[in-house]
C-alpha cells in the first residue's frame, strides 16, 4: 500500500510564490498568439481566443484538493494540453470498440485524408503518436506552416507512418476531424457525457475549432474542434476541472466506483512511442527526465505553450498538478514533488 504525506505549510509556500509568476503578455492574447506562429502567411487566427487572467493551479494528493493558487474556477485557454483531451476522446472509441490502434484509418473513416498509398498506412497509433508523417492541408491550413515542428527539428519529411515524429497542430487537427467523422459527433458532446458530467465539472469548459472546420454529418452542421491553439480555437478550461482528467488517469479511469476509461486505455497512453520514448498517446512521460529534467521519472504531462499549461500526474506521490499560464514549469513540478513523500507499507 502507498503512504503519501504532504508537507502542508512548505506546499502553501510553493503555491503563492508560483502564483505571483504568470505568464502577462498573454493579456494580450491576438499579438501573443501571433507570436507563436513563425510562418506570417499563417498568421490569421481563425479560432476563438481567451485573454489570460493570471496565474491559476490545484494540487490533488491522495484523490483530494490539497491546494490552490489563482482563480482555479476560470476558463483559460489550454494550447496543447488539448492533445491529451483528443486522447482522451480516442480512449473512448476504443472501449467503444469503434477505435483500433493498429488498424489504417481509412477502413473506418471515408474521407480523402486518407487515400492514396502513404496516407492509406496511417493508423490511429501513428496518430495518437504523431508519427503518422501526413502531409496536406486542412481547414485552410498546411502541414508545412506549423511552426512547433520545425523550431523543434524534429520535422523528417519522406518517411513511412510510424518512422518519424514531429509535434504537428494539423495532423492534430486530422485526428480530432477523424474522431468527428467516427463517432458522427461532436468531440466536446462525447467528452461532456462521458467524461466531464460523471466526473462533476463544472460547465465553464469549452472546445472549439475554427470557423473553417464544420462538416455536414447527417443534415446536421457539427464543429470539429482543433488539437491545440495555433491559430486559436482549443480547450477552454478551468485548472480545477483539468485537474479532475489527471485524477481520473491517476485512478486508472474509475471515478466514484464508476468506470469511464479502461485501465487499458490509460496502458497504452503511458506506452512510449518507438520513435520517440518519451510520448506515449499525445501524452509525455518522464521516464528519462524528457522533457522534464531533475523532475520525477514518474511523472506523465500534458504540457501546451512550452508547460505554460500543464497537466502532471505521478501516480508514485498520488500526485495531480494543473496549471494556466504559470511560468517555469519545470521549478513548479519539482518543488511541488517535493512537498510530497510517499513510502511503501
Amino acid at each position: 500500500m502507498s503512504l503519501v504525506s504532504v508537507d502542508q505549510q512548505r506546499l502553501e509556500r510553493v503555491v503563492r510564490e508560483f502564483g505571483a509568476r504568470w505568464t502577462s503578455a498573454a493579456a494580450d492574447i491576438e499579438t501573443y498568439l501571433a507570436g507563436q506562429v513563425a510562418d506570417t502567411s499563417h498568421r490569421e487566427v481563425v479560432g476563438p481566443l481567451v485573454a489570460a487572467s493570471g496565474a491559476s493551479g490545484v494540487v490533488r494528493v491522495g484523490g483530494g484538493e490539497v491546494a490552490v493558487w489563482g482563480d482555479p474556477d476560470v476558463p483559460e485557454m489550454a494550447f496543447s494540453v488539448t492533445k491529451t483531451v483528443v486522447s482522451v476522446v480516442a480512449g473512448l472509441a476504443f472501449d467503444d470498440g469503434l477505435l483500433v490502434p493498429d488498424q489504417p484509418v481509412h477502413q473506418v473513416v471515408d474521407a480523402p485524408e486518407f487515400h492514396g498509398p502513404h496516407n492509406e498506412r496511417i493508423t490511429w497509433r501513428h496518430l495518437l503518436q504523431q508519427s503518422s508523417q501526413w502531409e496536406g492541408e486542412l481547414w485552410g491550413k498546411p502541414t508545412s506552416v506549423d511552426a512547433q515542428s520545425f523550431r523543434e527539428r524534429t520535422e523528417v519529411h519522406g518517411t513511412p507512418p510510424g518512422e518519424g515524429w514531429a509535434y504537428n497542430d494539423v495532423r492534430m487537427n486530422l485526428l480530432a476531424y477523424a474522431l468527428t467523422l467516427l463517432f458522427g459527433r461532436s468531440l466536446p458532446d462525447v467528452l461532456r457525457e462521458r467524461v466531464m458530467d460523471p466526473l462533476g465539472a463544472s460547465d465553464r469548459w469549452s472546445w472549439h475549432g475554427y470557423r473553417t472546420s464544420v462538416i455536414d454529418l447527417d443534415r446536421r452542421r457539427v464543429e470539429v474542434v482543433s488539437g491545440g491553439a495555433h491559430w486559436g480555437g482549443g480547450l477552454v478550461v478551468p485548472a480545477r476541472d483539468l485537474a479532475l482528467i489527471g485524477q481520473l488517469f491517476l485512478d486508472r479511469g474509475i471515478h466514484a466506483g464508476a468506470r469511464l476509461l479502461s485501465a487499458e486505455w490509460v496502458d497504452q497512453s503511458w506506452a512510449p512511442c518507438p520513435v520517440k520514448p518519451e510520448y506515449g498517446y499525445l501524452w509525455w512521460l518522464n521516464d528519462e527526465q524528457v522533457p522534464w529534467p531533475g523532475a520525477p521519472t514518474t511523472g506523465r504531462s500534458a504540457r501546451g505553450n512550452g508547460g505554460r499549461h500543464l497537466l502532471w500526474v505521478d501516480p508514485a506521490r498520488d500526485l495531480v498538478l494543473a496549471s494556466h499560464w504559470t511560468e517555469e514549469p519545470l521549478d513548479l513540478i519539482r518543488d511541488v514533488s517535493q512537498t510530497v513523500t510517499s513510502a511503501t507499507g
